[in-house]
């Protein structure tokens, strides 16, 4: 659905500035991309339903607030006309004309021509209007009318070509193309000489007001009959009508006539004010032919347009100003003047007065802030502080950047915010006066002040302030976010509340507590406005909130009771200033800047009631009844339908049992997913500004999946059965053969074991047997090697011996030749060592053993062991050590002290055991 907010003054009004208006309603445009049908709309009424029902060519269009639905009749035939009458939607086209009814959220259609013959092929049958007289239903073409009492079809036929016809004191009016308005009496038309000045002058509507008849023709403007007398409409815009070419008009309340032409939109004229506004193209309407006009049941207007359809609320308390030119830029703040308004925006500041809008000369540049003094208006600009004054526009102060103003709570002195840090007005009749606090430059939007020599202050990017000053407005400046290490203080705003300063950080509010000296969170405004982005102060008891980017009026009554108001945004959607929303009081209403104009906007101090809603839920495209199933996983749309399209319209909420919190509802629509099975509890809810509270439920089932339904359940039952019957069976069979084949295996194995059991024990034997034989090998290689090397030596020597004996004579010299030999014969030293190595080979186990378990023996004790394990006596060991025989029994006895043996024990048996 497309919105626009496209309202601003009239321009072509100039000539006529009685009729002008400072604000216009809002105004909703759909085109066909929204509603999904053709361009024309000939005719438009609303149901007992509430719903909008729209003759649009080939389609009938129906709309609830929520969703557009179209429907063609069976001969696909075009639609000229719509009539409610009960829950009937009537409606006449080319030849045919019937009814429909909704069923189960579907149009049913019911022809009542169809069969009757009524129709002659001559006739130009199409039924441009229905009504209803007299209980009777009437379709009108234009030489015809049919009357249907409910069972039969009653035709009359009219000679002269009509338009439209009118019910007007309970008598039937007929507007004829050449022959002006007649009264229809039976089946004749009767002529009113008194009305003759209408002759050739096509009628579009014929309304009563205050006793008075008006016509409205196409091309002549409008005429009035009262007292038999028949004249022109004395008023200016009637020559301005003459020229739009009228289509259709109608009488509101609150003494207003609506009038829509051909070529100049809509004129609304006010008979109390005596002005009117003109609503056409060059400020809101899509276009400016408008074919058809209806009220619907909140007194607002539906317009049927040559090119799609137009909502406007003219009983609405709101107003917009928009200007459509974008001469005016985005609006920073808006106050009410004696003569109109005045606007600070981005371009300048600009003036709306005696119906002119016109920028204030010399005030161009970025200006932020206005505020009314008595007469005088104070304003903050880029490049100083100016003030308004019956007109004038001059400069005040040289002060750059003049955020905000605003008064102190302690005394009479008013605070600015700027550029450049905070200054003090004593008297703003003197601009002079104006102190800026000391050693304080910073960018601060918003100040306030409850107690002497202290101000509050927050920077316009991150960080809030407290300062304190002496008389002198020498300050001490704390930073209070930081010493309170709160890291995300950007963006923080200032609220007074009722002599209470209030800070909004990271959407959390906080107070300042003087004792602990330290920011503490507000309990009251933490519980009923939590998540809320920026606060603006309306008066000492209302205020608006921003939260999730929806605006809120709320009220809060002596008691601190807070009542919330949503604010609809189809009037600000996409247009709020981010961080710069400023108000200004105007009676019991409140302007609110916008980036492209603002809005009128009525105090509220109670909820808006909750009417008896309807709930209609679809799961593709069907209706849901209440305790109805829809399929699993289906996409379920609920559509709550109020049956209010203005300014009435509820704020809503809605609730699923599994939800914690109420979720807002926009648009009047939620869609659901991925709903599990079972029962759903759809509750809805509204918000009174304390609780939640239950308007309605609606619960539907969501169904099984097929894949759990109770035939797939037993067919599940019954395959998993033949699968575990199946697996028995299998797995019994593998069992027997698995028994079968494990006795035979245990067989085999039990013989392969024996058999490895006796080659083990066979083997084990063997290798015991093969080292007790290479041990005792061993032992007796050692001992022969040891005997072999001293027999041989001993040998050699005495052959030696005797050979000197034989040979020599002399004594002295047979004894040095023996002596030689005996030394020539010793085993030499390389021998010896080849001897000790390979003995230690050989004992090489033993001599880790005996290490191991004796450590303290040195290797002259080992290569004694040696020799004893090997059985050699002292005497053949001596030789071997190179010692005397004495010398091996004394070291035989230290090693029986070392090897801690005691007297009976045999030291070669003990040396044979290791």
């Amino acid at each position: 659905m497309k919105k626009i907010i496209l309202i601003t003054f009239l321009l072509f009004l100039n000539t006529f500035p009685n009729y002008s208006q400072e604000l216009l309603p809002f105004v909703e445009n759909y085109s066909k991309s929204d509603y999904k049908g053709d361009n024309q709309i000939w005719n438009i009424a609303q149901g007992n339903d509430k719903a909008l029902y729209f003759a649009n060519n080939h389609y009938l269009l129906r709309y609830d607030g929520i969703k557009w639905e179209k429907n063609t009749l069976p001969n696909k035939t075009i639609i000229r006309s719509v009539f409610v009458e009960g829950d009937k939607i009537y409606s006449g086209s080319y030849k045919e004309f019937g009814y429909w009814k909704r069923e189960k959220g579907r149009m049913i259609y019911t022809s009542i021509s169809q069969g009757k013959n009524i129709f002659n092929d001559s006739d130009n049958g199409e039924i441009w209007k229905i009504f209803k007289f007299d209980n009777h239903i009437y379709f009108q073409s234009f030489n015809e009318v049919f009357i249907f009492d409910g069972k039969k079809v009653k035709k009359i036929k009219l000679a002269p070509l009509i338009s439209y016809f009118f019910e007007i004191d309970k008598e039937l009016l007929v507007a004829t193309v050449v022959d002006g308005v007649q009264k229809l009496q039976g089946d004749k038309l009767v002529e009113i000489k008194a009305w003759e000045v209408l002759k050739n002058n096509v009628v579009h509507a014929i309304e009563k007001y205050n006793g008075s008849t008006y016509f409205f023709t196409k091309k002549n403007g409008v005429y009035i009959s009262k007292n038999g007398s028949m004249s022109p409409w004395q008023n200016p815009l009637n020559e301005v009508l003459k020229r739009a070419n009228i289509n259709a008009a109608k009488f509101l309340k609150n003494n207003r006539l609506v009038i829509g032409t051909a070529n100049k939109g809509l004129f609304i004229f006010d008979f109390k004010t005596n002005s009117s506004m003109n609503i056409n193209r060059d400020n809101v309407l899509m276009n400016n032919s408008i074919l058809t006009i209806t009220e619907d049941k909140e007194n607002n207007l539906w317009l049927g347009l040559d090119n799609g359809i137009a909502y406007i609320e003219v009983n609405s308390p709101n107003l917009i100003f928009y200007d459509n030119s974008g001469t005016l830029g985005s609006v920073y703040s808006v106050v009410k003047t004696n003569r109109g308004y005045l606007l600070a925006s981005n371009h300048g500041v600009y003036k709306y007065e005696n119906k002119n809008f016109s920028l204030v000369p010399n005030s161009q540049g970025q200006a932020w802030s206005i505020n009314k003094l008595g007469d005088n208006y104070l304003i903050g600009q880029d490049e100083g502080t100016f003030l308004y004054k019956e007109g004038a526009y001059s400069k005040y102060n040289s002060i750059n950047g003049g955020w905000t103003l605003v008064k102190s709570n302690v005394d009479n002195s008013y605070l600015q915010g700027t550029y450049s840090g905070v200054y003090v007005y004593k008297d703003l009749a003197n601009s002079a006066e104006a102190i800026l606090l000391k050693n304080f430059l910073k960018p601060i939007k918003y100040v306030a002040q409850n107690k002497r020599n202290e101000i509050w202050a927050a920077d316009n990017y991150r960080g809030l302030y407290r300062i304190n000053y002496n008389e002198q407005y020498q300050t001490k400046i704390e930073n209070v976010t930081q010493k309170n290490g709160i890291k995300n203080d950007f963006a923080v705003k200032i609220f007074e509340f009722r002599n209470e300063i209030l800070f909004l950080i990271n959407h959390q509010w906080y107070t300042y507590n003087a004792v602990a000296k330290k920011l503490v969170k507000n309990e009251l405004f933490n519980t009923n406005f939590s998540q809320v982005s920026d606060v603006v102060k309306i008066d000492e008891n209302h205020f608006v909130i921003l939260q999730d980017g929806l605006l809120y009026q709320v009220y809060a009554s002596a008691d601190t009771t807070f009542v919330r108001s949503l604010i609809q945004d189809k009037y600000y959607k996409g247009k709020i200033i981010n961080d710069n929303l400023n108000i200004f009081k105007n009676g019991d209403n409140y302007l609110l800047n916008l980036d492209d104009g603002f809005i009128s906007l009525k105090l509220n101090n109670s909820n808006i009631a909750v009417p008896n809603l309807k709930v209609e839920a679809f799961a593709n495209d069907a209706l849901v009844e209440t305790d109805g199933t829809v399929n699993y996983n289906a996409e379920v749309n609920i559509h709550l339908i109020s049956g209010f399209y203005g300014s009435s319209k509820p704020n809503l909420f809605y609730k699923l049992e599994d939800s914690k919190n109420p979720i807002p509802i926009n648009d009047g629509k939620v869609t659901l997913n991925n709903l599990k099975s079972g029962s759903v509890v759809f509750t809805i809810y509204s918000h009174d500004g304390l609780k939640y509270n239950k308007v309605k439920s609606f619960t539907f089932s969501v169904a099984t999946p097929w894949y759990f339904s109770i035939w797939m359940i037993l067919v599940y039952i019954i395959l998993i059965g033949v699968i575990l019957y199946i697996y028995y069976k299998w797995n019994k069979m593998r069992y027997i053969q698995k028994l079968a084949l494990k006795e035979e295996d245990l067989k085999h194995q039990k013989k392969i074991l024996e058999l490895e059991l006796k080659a083990q024990n066979d083997l084990n034997t063997q290798q015991y047997e093969k080292h007790i034989l290479e041990l005792e090998l061993l032992s007796k290689s050692s001992q022969v090697a040891g005997k072999s090397l001293s027999i041989a030596k001993q040998s050699e020597m005495i052959e030696k011996v005797q050979g000197i004996l034989e040979k020599e004579t002399d004594i002295n010299k047979l004894k040095s030749e023996v002596k030689k030999a005996i030394k020539i014969n010793a085993v030499n030293k390389h021998e010896w060592e080849s001897f000790e190595t390979n003995l230690n080979q050989i004992h090489n186990e033993f001599i880790t053993t005996l290490s191991k378990k004796f450590p303290n023996l040195t290797s002259k004790d080992i290569k004694l062991c040696i020799y004893l394990k090997m059985n050699l006596s002292s005497k053949e060991i001596a030789p071997l050590m190179n010692i005397s025989f004495r010398g091996v029994e004394l070291h035989r006895y230290r090693l029986r002290k070392k090897l801690q043996l005691e007297t009976e024990e045999n030291l070669s048996q003990f040396l044979l055991s290791l």
